[in-house]
């Protein structure tokens, strides 16, 4: 009774969303590898098995299988059955910061690659609340590495009044608030940061090498100053599996 109600929220679950059913299942069976419910060396339940309990066609079993056979987590036998090989990562690799001097800290392991830099540039999407926009800024699109794998995509946009006076080196080398804040003579005197959860779309999917649908974090930051306006907007996207939220309530 139980294994056939579970049947059942699983397969009407699946019919809710827009993405194809079997990257759904992909990242179902993803998260079964991640928690260990999959447990390394064992043996997965058949595609006949999947099919009834997901209440799909065979053929969208194999579909989501074969992701994560491409990503290494699964290798199957003739014969003997579809076996787990390995655990998905799980390394925690960007913590986002919650506090002003959290988002001024960089990793020393983190690559910061600048993907295209333009200047005339004005952000679509920002926090009006928070301040007005400058007259023009420097657009930078970065993407954050750490040992060779991309955590963060940003789009940083630097009022151009202020970019001037940014050596162009620190574009590939510090956070974007760290940007701002090391300005001589450029006062923050107010900061925000907003975090959404959302799924990948087939660029992000691309640049962050994510399945696409795969939950990421968009992380907008605004840093106002004196003059009212926003000297810099910054619009991250982090992957899902490598970033944790971190906030303390109580010391």
């Amino acid at each position: 009774m139980q294994k056939a109600l579970e049947r059942s929220r699983t397969a009407s679950a699946l019919s809710k969303s827009a993405v194809a059913r079997y990257l759904q299942l992909s990242a179902l069976f993803r998260r079964r590898i991640q928690t260990g419910e999959w447990p390394v060396d064992s043996r997965i339940p058949t595609v006949e098995e999947l099919a009834k309990e997901c209440g799909v066609a065979n053929m969208t079993i194999r579909q989501a299988l074969s992701v994560l056979e491409e990503e290494g987590l699964i290798e199957r036998f003739r014969a003997k059955g579809t076996f787990v090989r390995k655990r998905k990562r799980r390394d925690l690799w960007c913590a986002v910061q919650t506090d002003w001097n959290g988002l001024l800290m960089s990793r020393d392991d983190a690559e910061i690659e600048v993907l295209n830099a333009d200047n005339g540039s004005m952000p679509t999407d920002f926090p009006a609340e928070v301040g007005e926009l400058a007259a023009s800024y420097m657009h930078l699109r970065r993407l954050h590495r750490r040992e060779g794998e991309a955590f963060l995509l940003a789009d940083v946009y630097i009022d151009e009044r202020i970019c001037a006076k940014i050596d162009r080196a620190d574009f590939g080398r510090k956070t974007a608030m760290r940007l701002i804040a090391d300005v001589p003579g450029v006062k923050v005197v107010a900061a925000r940061q907003i975090l959404t959860i959302g799924s990948a779309d087939p660029e992000i999917s691309e640049l962050l090498s994510v399945p696409l649908g795969d939950p990421v974090a968009y992380v907008q930051r605004a840093a106002v100053v004196e003059d009212g306006t926003m000297g810099l907007i910054a619009n991250g996207i982090y992957r899902g599996d490598m970033v944790r939220v971190d906030i303390k309530l109580l010391t």
